[in-house]
């Protein structure tokens, strides 16, 4: 572990930087080598105690990074001494942070178990009377018709979160910087309100929607109340409190920070309807080294027509609805060739499932696995890059392709259609630099594909047109200047108390 005392920036994540490849962590790579005058920490939020092998080695200008493991519990210290007021007076602020996200419960929160007097260890908190009487008075007086064995492991997990976040060791900065809400944004918030220093952030993705959408689909979450059809029945289930418990994280975050930023504009919507302040949001795309890619002409004279999709091969990426396409598409051009470039290790069971899929559909000498590449080495080859993701914030993959000049296919998910088709409210509109498609659409990615590749006038003509918008709207400078200038603007304004604490 690296440790410094203080350093300009505190970068806070959650789930994947250092250990997971591309995404976000290729981002937080990217914004800390690309300032190398600033000196950063990074607290890495993480469900369990690693033991793999980092996927990116720490810039130079990293001076100290912490892990946070959520539910590291291990057994329990002898709890201290406590009175039946210690139960009312956590219980009460908890069920009160639920229901508001309000900052000040937060620091009640924190003042409480952090207290000289009762300085309980994070074990305590989660593995003692002291819980199980919390425990059992929360669930009385806001789930009583649930399940109890359901409701004490929902509490377990999202409150045992809260209570680590709480008892984590703070690194001192002058900024910090979370790239999400939920517990990345309560460490930013708690650091924000215990330190004084201004706290930011910048979402990629919504995560309190993302979350959303992973609660309401769950099979591991039981329902114990029938509602019916009524829409103002005020009891909770427990997929309402997964739910509350995340829009409270996220409320508690976008009071804290003083800048609330996002890849594109539509994210910002999201961001003011669960509780972010109008005049906090603004937008900074991402940037790329557009001279990686300047000297890069695609392969519009293969005789051989390419596809690729560059990514990892997840679940979330839907791969198989790639592979799919595939089929459909050399039924029309035999001779296709088709590229996947990227991990295979992350979710071993869907890399199977995949090949599987390939074999079953004869495409083993059509369709080509590579594992982690150097994408700018294969760009010249590929025709068309092709994106069938059921979920992405603004991905670089689109970015990067197009500084090559290779059009696009993609899923209208995230910032793609403003991508490849440009913003509505754009004084200069360029073009299109692609075709957008229904999410789980093999036939339409299929025909997507198909028209472009048998055009070879419309394709440059959409490459042209995508790397000209690439170049104005997504220049690593721009993006790279527009965080400066943010930090800078934070450090100007922090609070005296946080000058102090920082002398």
């Amino acid at each position: 572990m690296r440790s410094s005392s203080t350093t300009d920036v505190c970068i806070i994540v959650e789930g994947c930087y250092p250990y997971v490849a591309g995404g976000v962590s290729s981002w937080i790579n990217w914004l800390v080598s690309g300032l190398p005058d600033l000196t950063f920490s990074v607290v890495a939020v993480l469900s369990s105690s690693q033991n793999g092998t980092p996927k990116y080695k720490l810039p130079p200008n990293v001076k100290h990074y912490q892990e946070l493991a959520l539910f590291d519990i291990h057994d329990p210290a002898p709890a201290p001494d406590y009175s039946s007021s210690s139960t009312q007076g956590i219980s009460r602020e908890l069920r009160a942070f639920l229901k508001n996200g309000s900052k000040a419960r937060l620091y009640n929160l924190d003042r409480l178990v952090n207290s000289t007097k009762h300085p309980w260890s994070i074990n305590q908190l989660t593995n003692s009377d002291l819980t199980w009487n919390v425990i059992c008075q929360m669930y009385e007086e806001i789930l009583p018709e649930t399940s109890f064995h359901h409701f004490f492991w929902a509490w377990y997990t999202l409150f045992g979160g809260l209570f680590a976040i709480l008892k984590a060791p703070m690194p001192q900065a002058k900024v910090y910087h979370t790239i999400s809400t939920g517990y990345a944004g309560l460490f930013a918030a708690r650091a924000a309100l215990s330190t004084h220093a201004p706290a930011i952030i910048t979402e990629h993705g919504i995560y309190t929607n993302e979350r959303r959408i992973e609660i309401l689909l769950a099979d591991w979450i039981e329902d114990s109340i029938n509602k019916g059809f009524s829409l103002d029945d005020p009891r909770l289930d427990l997929r309402d409190l997964w739910i509350s418990a995340f829009e409270a994280f996220a409320r508690c975050c976008y009071n804290s920070c003083s800048d609330i930023t996002t890849l594109y504009k539509d994210n910002q919507l999201m961001q003011l309807s669960q509780g972010a302040c109008q005049s906090k949001v603004q937008v900074i795309p991402n940037g790329i080294n557009l001279n990686k890619f300047k000297a890069i002409q695609a392969g519009y004279n293969n005789h051989q027509p390419t596809v690729a999709l560059i990514g990892r091969v997840v679940a979330i990426k839907d791969v198989k609805s790639f592979i799919h396409a595939v089929g459909l598409l050399r039924n029309e051009l035999p001779d296709v060739t088709a590229l996947i470039l990227g991990p295979t290790d992350e979710e071993p069971t869907y890399f199977e499932e995949c090949q599987k899929l390939t074999t079953q559909l004869n495409l083993e000498e059509t369709i080509t696995f590579t594992g982690p590449v150097n994408v700018a080495e294969y760009l010249p080859s590929i025709d068309l890059v092709a994106l069938t993701s059921l979920s992405e914030a603004q991905p670089l993959v689109l970015l990067e392709a197009g500084a090559a000049g290779i059009p696009c296919v993609a899923t209208d998910v995230g910032s793609c259609r403003e991508v490849l088709e440009g913003r509505a409210d754009d004084p200069h509109p360029l073009g299109s630099g692609g075709i957008i498609t229904e999410l789980v659409s093999p036939s339409a990615t299929a025909q997507a594909m198909a028209k472009l590749l048998r055009d070879d006038e419309l394709r440059q003509q959409y490459g042209a047109q995508l790397r000209q918008r690439i170049e104005r709207d997504y220049n690593e400078q721009q993006a790279l200047k527009s965080y400066r200038d943010l930090y800078e603007r934070n450090f100007e304004t922090q609070h005296p108390k946080a000058k102090r604490l920082l002398a």
